[in-house]
């Protein structure tokens, strides 16, 4: 994958519309940063919660609920699959971007693809996008979904009240 359209946090402008894409199982404060961060740059954005029972830790239709709650100006859409992940998969490739622009609720866009995580710069080429790559090396939040997952009490002051009371209540 081509890194060619990838912008640096400090170089992004305005843009019509926008888009991040992920799992956010659970949604943490370093999700909510790069959502704000990514809001603040564009007259709409769209939070895609890929949410497959499969892979599922928390309940996808719960991950948007708290994302819309807590980013209330952004459109948060649940986007229900069964895919997988295979960078190198180019019939895998199409059934993902099939999917991502049936869920996408604007007339127009998206023109800017913003995430933390390298496989920004494809989706953003297949959507003729530009790229937008938000605190990679997660320094103005340390943390990751994953850690969260793997290890949830040690991480309870990373996530924002609703989400740390479910935590708390299911995970701990």
């Amino acid at each position: 994958m081509s890194d060619s359209n990838a912008v640096s946090t400090s170089n992004a402008g305005g843009h019509a519309t926008g888009l991040i894409v992920g799992r956010f199982d659970p949604p943490h404060l370093g999700h909510s940063f790069m959502i704000d961060w990514a809001a603040q740059r564009c007259e709409q954005l769209v939070v895609f919660v890929n949410s497959s029972t499969s892979a599922d830790t928390a309940p996808g239709e719960l991950r948007a609920g708290w994302l819309a709650e807590l980013h209330p100006g952004v459109h948060v859409r649940e986007v229900r699959h069964q895919l997988w992940n295979d960078w190198d998969d180019e019939e895998l490739w199409a059934r993902w971007m099939a999917l991502f622009r049936a869920e996408w609720p604007l007339a127009a866009g998206p023109h800017v693809v913003f995430s933390s995580d390298a496989y920004v710069s494809e989706i953003a080429r297949r959507f003729d996008a530009q790229s937008v790559v938000v605190d990679a090396d997660r320094v103005t939040v340390p943390i990751s979904a994953t850690q969260i997952r793997e290890s949830p009490a040690d991480h309870l002051d990373r996530l924002a009240p609703p989400v740390r009371a479910w935590v708390e209540a299911n995970w701990v």
